[in-house]
């Protein structure tokens, strides 16, 4: 089944003191190009984050965004800031000694000035919630599979209608040029007499001739053979379980191409009516095709 590259997941995962969300964005791109952002802390977690997610996602731009939230008493310190305590600690003393002022200096007040109490610095330790955050990292992916297999389904629904639509064109087209030889001796026939006015008499065999070497230039048969194996392959391609994108738009480029020289040789107008049609719906395949991995 193909996956299509666009697609969003969310998953959390929560325990006594930690908290994980993860959550991801899928983009179209011809390359996989791989988006995290995660605290400055578990930034070395980079690799091993980057790792899973290239064993489930091979083509597009993937925007992976983590939080984590540790409220364990060991993500927390503090500590006091002696220099400006002492400091303030001093000039109050200055103040009760020139105003006569009893009483003791609190902590309360020294606390409410205001920066006594700093955030110390804590080296965390990433690989200790790494079981948590793969977890988690887990079930964004699988969620976000599911919904990329979900868009695929549409999309390769909608490419089958689509390509078999084609296919029937190829069938007509191919059924329309089985006959060049008599089409272009009648055409010759016309051309002649209309130019002539019928005062030329026809030779059956330099028509017939003329006609031959027409038919010949005319032949699309190898063009027929090699359109319709490339219907064939892009139809097993779609109903495969491998990352089809790539190989889904070089067959479209070469059925592009069959359908061009197609339209060069033919001279019937019908022909070159389903040869427009084959081609519009080339073009929206082609948009398709864009968005599968």
């Amino acid at each position: 089944m193909i996956k299509s590259m666009t697609a969003f997941a969310r998953a959390e995962k929560k325990e006594e003191t930690l908290m994980v969300l993860i959550e991801m964005r899928a983009y179209n791109s011809r390359h996989l190009d791989l988006v995290l952002r995660a605290p400055q802390p578990y930034n070395m977690l980079e690799n091993k984050i980057k790792t899973i997610i290239s064993n489930w996602v091979t083509r597009g731009r993937l925007e992976a965004s983590i939080q984590i939230r540790d409220t364990s008493v060991e993500a927390y310190a503090f500590e006091a800031n002696l220099p400006r305590a002492k400091a303030y600690h001093r000039a109050l003393n200055q103040l009760k000694s020139s105003f006569n002022i009893a009483g003791d200096i609190s902590l309360d007040l020294l606390a409410g000035a205001g920066e006594m109490i700093i955030a110390g610095e804590i080296k965390k330790n990433p690989d200790k919630f790494w079981p948590a955050i793969e977890e988690c990292l887990v079930r964004a992916l699988e969620d976000l599979d599911a919904m990329r297999r979900q868009e695929g389904q549409y999309l390769a629904d909608d490419l089958i209608r689509r390509i078999r639509y084609i296919n029937q064109c190829i069938l007509n087209i191919e059924q329309e040029s089985s006959d060049l030889v008599s089409y272009y001796q009648e055409r010759l026939k016309t051309r002649i007499e209309a130019l002539t006015k019928g005062l030329v008499e026809l030779e059956p065999d330099r028509i017939a001739l003329e006609a031959a070497l027409l038919a010949d230039k005319a032949d699309i048969s190898e063009e027929i053979v090699r359109a319709c194996s490339h219907i064939e392959q892009f139809l097993s391609i779609v109903e495969s379980d491998e990352p089809a994108g790539r190989k889904l738009n070089f067959l479209l480029q070469e059925l592009n191409r069959e359908v061009n020289t197609i339209g060069a040789k033919t001279g019937k107008a019908l022909v070159s009516h389903l040869v427009v049609d084959v081609k519009t719906e080339l073009e929206k395949i082609r948009e398709q095709v864009q968005n599968i991995e």
